[in-house]
């Protein structure tokens, strides 16, 4: 056996190259894709959280009243339980998650009581889940308040107080 006819040529070996970056153009896009609806349903879920945490304190610790941020509802009230938010939430209060910044506030009903531990209080809230690079980690905003529906916007900016419905913005249905 010739030593010339072991292997690949260079040529046969572009080739192959070739085709497999043809192969990965076409999949990487909805890679991307697919991670971007992934970090919207975490978001959606991550808010969904924040309405049972302010749901829970506003019953056990609020007065009625619901927490102003989220290092409110990650901290147990009088230090001991647990808790209302959990810890990739509650220990920030401009908390990143799947690619995703949130924040929480009060909303435009005003103040409420003091609570338990005589912390002021809301008589609402807004919580919001941006992406951090709209179009990369996720092409749509989203907005909670007390009334416990989810708003989406298709801009890098969520929606605001009064919701209402137009080109742009709705409910998650």
């Amino acid at each position: 056996m010739n030593c010339k006819d072991r292997g690949f040529t260079l040529i046969e070996l572009l080739i192959v190259v070739a085709i497999i970056s043809i192969i990965a153009a076409f999949a990487v896009p909805g890679l991307l894709q697919s991670r971007a609806t992934a970090n919207e349903a975490s978001a959606i879920t991550s808010l969904k959280a924040t309405n049972t945490a302010q749901i829970a304190y506003s019953t056990s610790c609020g007065n009625g009243g619901y927490a102003t941020s989220y290092l409110i509802l990650g901290t147990a009230p009088s230090g001991v339980g647990h808790p209302y938010i959990s810890p990739d939430l509650g220990l920030s209060a401009t908390p990143q998650k799947a690619g995703y910044n949130f924040t929480l506030g009060p909303g435009a009903a005003g103040a409420g009581p003091n609570d338990c531990m005589g912390r002021p209080t809301s008589a609402g809230y807004l919580a919001t889940a941006v992406p951090m690079t709209f179009g990369s980690s996720g092409t749509r905003s989203f907005a909670l308040d007390a009334n416990s529906t989810i708003w989406q916007s298709t801009t890098a900016t969520p929606p605001g107080e009064p919701f209402s419905a137009s080109a742009t913005t709705g409910p998650i249905k």
